[in-house]
Protein backbone atom coordinates (compact mmCIF):
# COMPACT_ATOMS: atom_id res chain seq x y z
CA UNK A 1 0.00 0.00 0.00
CA UNK A 2 1.43 3.37 -0.93
CA UNK A 3 1.17 6.52 1.15
CA UNK A 4 -1.36 9.13 0.01
CA UNK A 5 0.38 12.50 -0.06
CA UNK A 6 -1.42 15.86 -0.11
CA UNK A 7 1.45 18.31 0.16
CA UNK A 8 0.80 22.06 0.04
CA UNK A 9 4.28 22.87 1.43
CA UNK A 10 6.47 20.52 -0.61
CA UNK A 11 7.87 18.99 2.58
CA UNK A 12 6.30 15.53 2.39
CA UNK A 13 9.65 13.95 1.38
CA UNK A 14 11.28 15.36 4.54
CA UNK A 15 8.34 14.18 6.64
CA UNK A 16 8.52 10.71 5.12
CA UNK A 17 12.25 10.63 5.83
CA UNK A 18 11.55 11.50 9.47
CA UNK A 19 8.89 8.78 9.66
CA UNK A 20 11.39 6.26 8.34
CA UNK A 21 13.31 6.69 11.61
CA UNK A 22 10.33 5.52 13.71
CA UNK A 23 10.17 1.84 14.59
CA UNK A 24 7.63 -0.42 16.22
CA UNK A 25 9.87 -1.96 18.91
CA UNK A 26 8.18 -5.31 18.37
CA UNK A 27 8.99 -5.33 14.63
CA UNK A 28 12.48 -3.86 14.38
CA UNK A 29 14.41 -3.49 12.06
CA UNK A 30 11.54 -2.41 9.77
CA UNK A 31 10.37 1.20 10.15
CA UNK A 32 6.71 2.24 10.23
CA UNK A 33 6.75 3.39 6.59
CA UNK A 34 8.10 0.07 5.32
CA UNK A 35 5.65 -1.76 7.59
CA UNK A 36 2.81 0.05 5.78
CA UNK A 37 1.56 1.75 8.93
CA UNK A 38 1.53 5.27 7.43
CA UNK A 39 -1.54 5.83 5.25
CA UNK A 40 -1.44 9.59 4.57
CA UNK A 41 0.86 12.61 4.85
CA UNK A 42 -1.04 15.88 4.57
CA UNK A 43 0.47 19.35 4.81
CA UNK A 44 -1.39 22.64 4.77
CA UNK A 45 -0.22 26.13 3.87
CA UNK A 46 -0.21 27.21 7.53
CA UNK A 47 2.46 24.61 8.34
CA UNK A 48 0.19 21.99 9.86
CA UNK A 49 1.20 18.44 9.02
CA UNK A 50 -1.19 15.57 9.59
CA UNK A 51 -0.16 11.94 9.60
CA UNK A 52 -2.88 9.32 9.25
CA UNK A 53 -1.56 5.98 10.41
CA UNK A 54 -2.49 2.64 11.85
CA UNK A 55 -0.93 0.04 14.09
CA UNK A 56 -0.42 -3.66 13.53
CA UNK A 57 -3.20 -4.37 16.04
CA UNK A 58 -5.74 -2.24 17.95
CA UNK A 59 -4.33 -3.46 21.28
CA UNK A 60 -0.73 -2.61 20.43
CA UNK A 61 1.03 -2.16 23.80
CA UNK A 62 3.37 0.55 22.45
CA UNK A 63 0.71 2.57 20.60
CA UNK A 64 1.21 5.73 22.68
CA UNK A 65 4.98 5.54 22.39
CA UNK A 66 4.87 5.18 18.60
CA UNK A 67 2.33 7.98 18.13
CA UNK A 68 4.29 10.33 20.42
CA UNK A 69 7.48 9.63 18.49
CA UNK A 70 5.72 10.27 15.16
CA UNK A 71 4.33 13.57 16.48
CA UNK A 72 7.72 14.75 17.79
CA UNK A 73 9.69 13.77 14.70
CA UNK A 74 7.21 15.35 12.29
CA UNK A 75 7.05 18.52 14.41
CA UNK A 76 10.84 18.80 14.11
CA UNK A 77 10.75 18.92 10.29
CA UNK A 78 11.56 22.45 9.03
CA UNK A 79 8.39 24.16 7.83
CA UNK A 80 6.07 22.23 10.14
CA UNK A 81 4.39 24.47 12.71
CA UNK A 82 2.15 21.78 14.18
CA UNK A 83 2.11 18.00 13.81
CA UNK A 84 -1.11 16.05 14.20
CA UNK A 85 -1.30 12.26 14.32
CA UNK A 86 -4.56 10.52 13.55
CA UNK A 87 -4.92 6.83 14.32
CA UNK A 88 -7.23 4.74 12.17
CA UNK A 89 -7.96 1.06 11.75
CA UNK A 90 -9.74 1.50 8.43
CA UNK A 91 -8.46 -0.30 6.51
CA UNK A 92 -7.04 -2.70 9.05
CA UNK A 93 -3.33 -3.42 8.70
CA UNK A 94 -2.22 -6.69 7.14
CA UNK A 95 1.21 -8.09 6.30
CA UNK A 96 0.41 -7.44 2.63
CA UNK A 97 0.88 -3.70 3.31
CA UNK A 98 4.56 -4.20 4.10
CA UNK A 99 7.25 -3.34 1.57
CA UNK A 100 9.20 -6.23 0.08
CA UNK A 101 12.24 -4.98 2.01
CA UNK A 102 10.36 -5.12 5.32
CA UNK A 103 9.05 -8.60 4.56
CA UNK A 104 12.60 -9.74 3.82
CA UNK A 105 14.03 -8.08 6.98
CA UNK A 106 11.38 -9.73 9.15
CA UNK A 107 11.65 -13.15 7.51
CA UNK A 108 8.26 -13.15 5.76
CA UNK A 109 9.85 -13.94 2.36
Amino acid sequence: MSIIILDKLNIAPAIQEALETVYDPELKPANIVDLGLVYEIITKENGIAKIVMTLTAPGCPVAGQIMDEVQHKVAAVPGVTEALVELTFDPPWTKDMMSEEAKLELGFL
